[in-house]
């Protein structure tokens, strides 16, 4: 029999950390993060990143684990949550995958594995000059031409996975879509237990404006400003929502007033993209964000018993 590993996804501020604590606190578990922001040390009020307090004892994996200028791809998430994983259940304990990054999900519940290609960093640089000439909705239809199953889920804005979309297809002359495929015949070695949060998206939306806001009180503007003194420049991970628009603010592109307001509406868009993609996985079971936690606790232990 397969080991279990339960997984809770769901869109940004739908309350998945503290049902996830809660829970590992129930069952013996201990938590592996799927949140691409998550991984990135110093990025802390953006990210929403659980502080120890919030964490309750509980540990948790797949967060801190690299500097904001360091590259960090879809397959070395797979490789750091498989040992993460093996390392919990060596423990006799439940691993429980939480986060709203679809693509890391998918990764462990389809058993997708990406080829360890060598990274063309001169293709790369030219991918992010034209880019910054051409805009980046160009190659996001270049893109799109290529592999356009892949592009149904990825952002016109999201300039790291546009220019992956590309650099895969150059290095292996196979889509990422083909790639995936290939990989998903070798099958997945846990039995993952898939929940997702949902919400009433009026009401969802209210809870991600009064969290930026709470970011901002928190000091965010600062966050952004010293990690752009650390390295001089702002790497790739300040491309991440809540991030980007505060350098465009330092930058002078935007006012403050249009920055929180920038800051609201792309989070909102991508709550919604995020539920479009958790909807796709005809395994989810959904949970009620506004329902008490003892609900919904007592809804997973029932499914995965």
């Amino acid at each position: 029999m397969k080991p279990k590993v339960i997984v809770i996804g769901g869109p940004t501020a739908t309350g998945k950390t503290a049902l996830s604590i809660e829970l590992a606190k129930r069952i013996q578990g201990e938590i592996v993060s799927a949140d691409s922001m998550l991984i990135y040390r110093g990025m802390d009020i953006g990210t929403a990143k659980p502080t120890e307090e919030e964490k309750e004892g509980i540990p948790h994996y797949m967060i801190d684990i690299v500097n904001p200028d360091e590259r960090f791809s879809v397959a070395d998430y797979k490789k750091g949550a498989i040992r993460a994983i093996k390392e919990i259940l060596a423990k006799g304990k439940t691993p429980i995958v939480v986060g709203g990054t679809g693509l890391y999900i998918d990764t462990l519940i389809y058993g997708i594995d990406y080829p360890d290609i060598e990274i063309d960093l001169d293709y790369r640089k030219s991918l992010e000059e034209r880019a910054e000439k051409e805009g980046l909705s160009k190659l996001y239809e270049e893109a799109k031409h290529i592999d356009p199953e892949a592009m149904q889920k990825i952002s016109e804005n999201d300039q790291k996975r546009i220019c992956r979309v590309l650099e895969l297809y150059q290095a292996t002359k196979k889509t990422k879509t083909e790639l995936e495929k290939e990989s998903r015949k070798k099958g997945v070695p846990y039995n993952y237990h898939v929940f997702a949060i949902e919400m009433e998206r009026e009401k969802l939306y209210e809870r991600i404006n009064l969290r930026v806001d709470l970011m901002l009180q928190a000091g965010l503007l600062e966050e952004v400003e010293g990690i752009w003194k650390t390295y001089q420049t702002f790497p790739t991970a300040m491309q991440g929502l809540g991030y980007k628009e505060v350098v465009e603010y330092l930058e002078q592109k935007i006012s403050k007033e249009e920055m929180i307001e920038k800051i609201k509406m792309e989070t909102r868009r991508y709550a919604k993209r995020q539920m479009t993609w958790f909807k796709k996985n005809r395994q989810t079971i959904w949970l009620d964000g506004f329902a008490d936690k003892e609900v919904n606790i007592a809804r997973i232990l029932e499914e995965i018993a």
